[in-house]
């Protein structure tokens, strides 16, 4: 979460410029020289070298703009491993999205899409015109990693293949996430000023912010606290929604199969009922529609907020991670079987990683990327090489310890320069044991409020589906004017702009713009995922 935000604060927004163009548009006859590999035959299927003669490959990915990839020691080791070369054409995030676009509208093809975000429509379009290799045979004969975690995860083999029974594209798979998002923390120093045990119902989670109000708990002599904060309550929205049963802001399915859109449902109402309750009393910050994010984080400096959402409760609060403010336990509300929370589904992201029709050695290819699915090349991806961040002191048993970093500045930043797993999402896998020796007592601590207060109540809110391309033509139509209503009505209802008392006529106006056939539609594509 600390490496996200670092670099976020590090892009540079760069215009896409005239040469990035004519990388765009390289022919891939490079990769395609005579005495290159490019059969089968050429390609080992298991240990390192891949290839028994030189290949060289195309690959296009997003980066941060400010490394050079060809000067990366992971990949540079990895080319030694491998017997592999690439020749990267990289955009910036900012321009990634445009270039894409024009290499798959001129057929100017890269060899390899790597962190490239590649939607399931893109997908399900791209590899439906032959655009992108099919990967499932890839992947049984030359991904003996990947093919693994899948055989073990049959849910996410099941989620990545599209309605045509093909896998296009790999995915980011972290089996070790409980965070979909950010969660809620408590200022620990007011719980210990108020002598208060975190609530457990909403109805005392009501009383306590009311105690913060009214009951100076900095100290300061001033009724400057403010119970809970939030930014247009989309930092708090999913957590606070388990609190009436409803395990995610979007799409979810509950235990018994059966497909959810949020904003009509019975839990929402109470959702808006008691924001509505906290915001009349001045228990939920009057500035939550027009404040930053940065204006938050200065409240919580300010040591003036008591619950708030961020991925650390640093981040807000100032100072080093430690245990003194508690990660928030899910409340129970009115909604039978409440709590629940939307666990992270394991996959991070789809679509990081593609194989094109332009692609001399899909095999080879395949090999290459199936090493960041074992322990060994998620390590020196995520991590670096060995000997320059991190070294071993029990390799047998994977234990680590992290070593002083080289130009004596920010671990997290100068690991942007060794490896391209840094601000993007890659393929690969990521789990616990990968960070043995490497983790901190906060972390630890961590792991334990997770399985204390969230594991027991958590699941996965929606499997990562594919719609066909009517069904996603279709969603597309009613989503771009019913999503902005919800939001809309939402802020009204917590506001009193909109009194909760028209809940019925707020109700059938989202079934009329397509509420009712937005479940429809995703509870179909639902039961085909459930029935692979």
């Amino acid at each position: 979460m600390k490496k996200i935000r670092k670099a976020s604060a590090m892009l540079l927004c760069l215009s896409l410029s005239m040469s990035v163009l004519a990388a765009c548009g390289a022919s891939n006859e490079g990769s395609k020289e005579a005495g290159t590999s490019n059969t089968a035959a050429d390609v080992s299927k298991e240990g390192f070298p891949i290839v028994s003669k030189p290949l060289t490959l195309k690959m296009m990915s997003q980066d941060l703009g400010i490394q050079d990839w060809t000067q990366m020691p992971a990949l540079q080791e990895m080319e030694k491993l491998s017997g592999i070369k690439m020749e990267f054409n990289n955009a910036t995030q900012d321009s990634f999205l445009t270039k894409k676009n024009l290499v798959f509208a001129s057929g100017n093809l890269p060899d390899i899409f790597y962190a490239a975000d590649l939607k399931p429509s893109e997908q399900v379009t791209y590899g439906g015109q032959g655009v992108l290799v099919p990967l499932e045979d890839l992947i049984d004969n030359y991904a003996p990693n990947l093919k693994k975690i899948l055989d073990e995860n049959p849910d996410i083999r099941k989620s990545i293949t599209t309605p045509d029974g093909h896998i296009y594209a790999l995915p980011n798979i972290d089996l070790s996430a409980v965070w979909y998002r950010g969660p809620m923390w408590y200022n620990g120093k007011f719980l210990k000023a108020l002598n208060v045990t975190e609530p457990k119902t909403t109805e005392e989670l009501y009383t306590y912010l009311k105690r913060v109000k009214e009951e100076d708990p900095n100290g300061n002599g001033k009724q400057d606290e403010i119970p809970l904060s939030s930014v247009k309550l989309d930092d708090l929205r999913m957590y606070f929604f388990g609190f009436w049963g409803m395990y995610n802001e979007d799409i979810y399915v509950d235990k018994q199969d059966k497909v959810h859109y949020p904003y009509m449902e019975e839990g929402y109402k109470g959702y808006v009922t008691f924001l509505n309750r906290l915001w009349n009393e001045d228990l939920l910050d009057h500035e939550t529609f027009s404040q930053t994010n940065d204006q938050k984080k200065a409240k919580g400096k300010d040591n003036q907020l008591a619950l708030f959402n961020d991925w650390f409760p640093s981040f807000t609060l100032g100072g080093e991670p430690n245990d003194s403010h508690p990660l928030m336990t899910l409340v129970k509300s009115e909604v039978a079987d409440s709590p629940v929370y939307g666990k992270h589904p394991g996959l991070s992201t789809n679509g990081t990683f593609a194989i094109t029709s332009s692609n001399p050695a899909p095999e080879a290819s395949m090999r290459w990327v199936d090493y960041q699915y074992s322990y060994d090349g998620a390590s020196m991806f995520g991590q670096g090489p060995e000997n320059i961040l991190w070294k071993y002191t029990d390799k047998e048993n994977h234990v680590k310890e992290w070593l002083p970093v080289p130009d004596g500045g920010d671990r997290d930043e100068y690991r942007g320069k060794i490896t391209p797993n840094n601000g993007i999402v890659p393929p690969g896998m990521n789990r616990i044991d990968i960070y043995n020796g490497l983790r901190s007592d906060f972390d630890l601590w961590l792991d334990k409020e997770n399985a204390e207060k969230l594991v027991p109540i958590a699941k996965s809110p929606f499997p990562s589906v594919y719609l066909t391309n009517e069904e996603q033509e279709e969603t597309s139509a009613l989503r771009s004017d019913l999503d902005a209503y919800v939001k809309q009505m939402e802020a009204k209802f917590v506001t009193g702009q909109e009194s909760v008392a028209n809940w019925d006529k707020y109700k059938a106006q989202v079934e009329k713009m397509g509420g009712k056939r937005i479940v429809e539609i995703y509870q179909a594509a639902y039961d085909r995922w459930n029935e692979k």
